[in-house]
């Protein structure tokens, strides 16, 4: 999939849990809906763009979530 699409998508993702008042429970819910709702090749290449100039479009809420719960992100293949 195209990284700009990945990332419209992800920032609209990040665009939602804002709202909340935690920040960090923004943060998990952030990540746990890509967890599951998006394959590992998807989650790959967005993890793979985080602090690059090709992911500069990406909100700094997703960028957050993406670093630190990249652990729970990895695709299974990726952490060996």
């Amino acid at each position: 999939m195209d990284l700009h699409n990945l990332i419209v998508m992800a920032n609209r993702i990040g665009d939602f849990f804002a709202a909340q008042p935690d920040r960090d429970e923004a943060l998990a819910g952030i990540a746990d809906h890509i967890r599951k709702f998006w394959t590992p090749r998807m989650r790959s290449e967005l993890l793979a763009a985080v602090g690059t100039a090709a992911g500069a479009a990406m909100h700094e809420i997703v960028a957050a979530a993406l670093v630190k719960h990249r652990a729970l992100l990895e695709p299974a293949a990726a952490k060996a």
